[in-house]
């Protein structure tokens, strides 16, 4: 079975380019721009560098922030990201007319679409939540084309943070593969076993304790299978899979994990049909897991909660 997530990228992230912002002036009239306002992706595509001119002449929008995303390696266009906000107050229903979130979307964009847009959705998430120094608590203000937040008090940088987290697909000797569901998942929603890196531990250690804690079985032959930006709102997927010899010793914590289930390829394949089964989303690391374990893309429901 092929790894998860192994292609190689078509952004050219060209990062000596942030370092000059009158390259990044001009970079920014040719761009595709990927609009976000307060999180909400824009619908109908890229921005030219006028359009995103005359929404802000018109008072619709303010002038927010330009991330740089990188070149297409292909065709050599800049991709930016342009990060605002509504100049008036919006309801929530409001947002969402033109705009949408990556959740709902991504499933439908293509590759290079895709991983502009987590890049970003994680740069905007980070700037959003990071306004200040952390040294000394001074308003910061964006760098090196997104990549940064500069201190001007005490000229420190702060660079964007993203949390690793595992995630696990666990089999047993019978190839069955053991799901859980957490208690603020609807009905029927099992996925992977997942959890925070800790400091000081290695992936395979945080697998293992991840596993025990959660589904209280013990794993060997931990195997790395790729890795997905999760900007929801800051991580790193780690993927891995996993054998246990006891697979009878299988229980919920109780807590993080209220049920347990080991499925068949058929079971899974019966279940998720009918709908009693539901699955993480298609554009999650999760769902790429079990269907490479499958062996097919599964058919049924799923849910993001």
């Amino acid at each position: 079975m092929s790894a998860i997530n192994s292609q190689p990228s078509r952004i050219d992230r060209a990062g000596h380019l942030r370092e000059n912002q009158a390259t990044l002036d001009q970079l920014w009239m040719r761009a595709k721009i990927l609009q976000i306002a307060q999180g909400r992706i824009r619908a109908d595509g890229y921005l030219g560098a006028d359009q995103v001119a005359s929404l802000i002449a018109d008072g619709e929008f303010k002038e927010g922030s330009r991330y740089f995303l990188g070149l297409d390696a292909v065709s050599g266009d800049p991709y930016f990201a342009w990060d605002t906000r509504w100049t008036t107050a919006r309801t929530d229903e409001e947002m969402k007319i033109g705009f949408t979130t990556l959740r709902e979307v991504g499933a439908a964009l293509s590759d290079i679409d895709v991983e502009l847009a987590l890049h970003a959705v994680a740069l905007s998430n980070w700037h959003q939540s990071h306004p200040c120094c952390a040294r000394c608590g001074a308003q910061t203000r964006v760098d090196l084309g997104g990549a940064v937040r500069v201190c001007d008090a005490d000229k420190s940088q702060h660079h964007p943070r993203t949390d690793s987290a595992v995630i696990v697909l666990v089999r047993d000797k019978d190839d069955r593969i053991l799901l859980g569901h957490q208690p603020v998942w609807p009905e029927g929603r099992f996925s992977c076993f997942a959890g925070f890196l800790e400091p000081g531990e290695t992936f395979e250690q945080c697998v293992a304790r991840e596993v025990f804690e959660e589904a209280g079985v013990a794993v060997r032959e931990i195997s790395y299978l790729g890795s997905q930006p999760w900007p929801f709102p800051a991580s790193i997927m780690i993927s891995f899979d996993a054998v246990t010899d006891f697979p009878e010793t299988a229980r919920p914590d109780g807590a993080e994990i209220t049920e347990v289930k080991w499925f068949t390829r058929d079971q899974l394949r019966a279940e998720a049909k009918a709908g009693t089964l539901l699955l993480p989303p298609s554009i999650s690391v999760a769902r790429k897991m079990i269907e490479r374990w499958l062996g097919e893309t599964a058919v049924g429901g799923e849910t993001w909660r």
